[in-house]
C-alpha cells in the first residue's frame, strides 16, 4: 500500500478533496496538509518521511517543502491545480481524476 500526501497552502479545500478520492482506497492511503501557518492540518516532516509519493498543488507548494524539509529522492509531483476551488468542488474532482489517474 502506497500512502500519498497532497499538499496545499491551507489544506482546507483542494488537498482535502484529493484525500477524499481515496478514502477506503484498497492500494493507496491518502493524507493531506498546507504549507500555510494558518493550514487546517500544516504539513511536517513526519508526514513528508511516511509518504511514499508528495503532491503538490502548485509550484510554490513544491518550492517551499524543498526549503523547509528533507524530501529525498521520493517523487514529488506538482499537480498545477490553482486556488478557485471550494471543497469537494465538482470541476476539481474531475480535474484531480484525470491527474491522478494512475493511483485512483
Amino acid at each position: 500500500m502506497a500512502n500519498l500526501l497532497f499538499i496545499c497552502s491551507k489544506n482546507q479545500w483542494r488537498s482535502p478533496t484529493a484525500e477524499l478520492l481515496f478514502k477506503d482506497h484498497p492500494e493507496h492511503k491518502a493524507y493531506s496538509a498546507g504549507t500555510s501557518d494558518k493550514a487546517r492540518t500544516r504539513v511536517n516532516q513526519k508526514m513528508i518521511d511516511r509518504a511514499d509519493v508528495v503532491f503538490v498543488m502548485e509550484r510554490k507548494h513544491k518550492e517551499l517543502l524543498k526549503q523547509r524539509f528533507e524530501i529525498g529522492n521520493k517523487p514529488l509531483i506538482v499537480l498545477d491545480i490553482e486556488d478557485e476551488y471550494q471543497f469537494n468542488d465538482p470541476e476539481l474532482v474531475k480535474i484531480l481524476q484525470v491527474v491522478l489517474s494512475d493511483y485512483i
